[in-house]
């Protein structure tokens, strides 16, 4: 994958996992900020208000540097890593996966629940619709009226997204590209006459 894109999920996605009557039920959420992954958390914690633990991971940003897990009061690392675990082998960001799991009288052991966290994780990823996102950048190019039909020709090749634009005696124009491309139209761009980038 290249270092422009990213792999997130486009929306909430249920998993499910028993063991020895202990229940974990899973849930895969797009989430944007830490802000955000924790009132989502805030809203499940509030629906299963019964359960025994609400166990958790996120990562975020396109680098995916930034991320966090968490046990609940499961044995350290039985939880949160399993399901950090996961996010990871499928390379995604800018998500939130809870697992509550409601106890079923049985002790599952450390590698009982790790094997339960990392299985209720992997089945709500599998149950998620997984997208891939451009990192873009926006592009302004001013121009004189005449020299519009070379910029047109240059955006229809390669064909960025036209986030604005406004044709008088000087023209403007923002456009959107994929980071990756974006060297290559201002070069295009910069050889119109009179066009110049701001």
């Amino acid at each position: 994958m290249a270092d422009d894109s990213y792999k997130t999920i486009k929306q909430v996605a249920e998993g499910y996992y028993t063991e020895k009557r202990s229940r974990f039920i899973s849930y895969a959420i797009p989430v944007r900020t830490a802000d955000e992954a924790k009132e989502q958390l805030d809203i499940y914690r509030k629906r299963y208000y019964d359960a025994r633990h609400v166990c958790w991971a996120y990562m975020l940003g396109n680098d995916r540097k930034t991320f966090r897990a968490n046990d609940d009061g499961e044995p350290s690392s039985t939880a949160g890593k399993p399901i950090l675990g996961q996010i990871n082998s499928n390379v995604l960001t800018d998500i939130l996966i809870l697992v509550v799991r409601y106890f079923g009288g049985i002790e599952l052991g450390t590698s009982g629940l790790i094997v339960a966290y990392r299985s209720a994780a992997a089945d709500a990823i599998a149950n998620a619709e997984i997208v891939e996102c451009t990192l873009d950048e926006d592009i302004t190019v001013i121009f004189e009226y005449p020299y519009l039909n070379s910029i047109m020709r240059i955006v229809k090749e390669e064909r960025p997204t036209i986030v604005s634009q406004q044709f008088d005696m000087d023209c403007k124009m923002v456009v959107r590209i994929r980071k990756g491309d974006a060297e290559r139209l201002k070069t295009k761009l910069l050889k119109v006459e009179t066009a110049y980038l701001k």
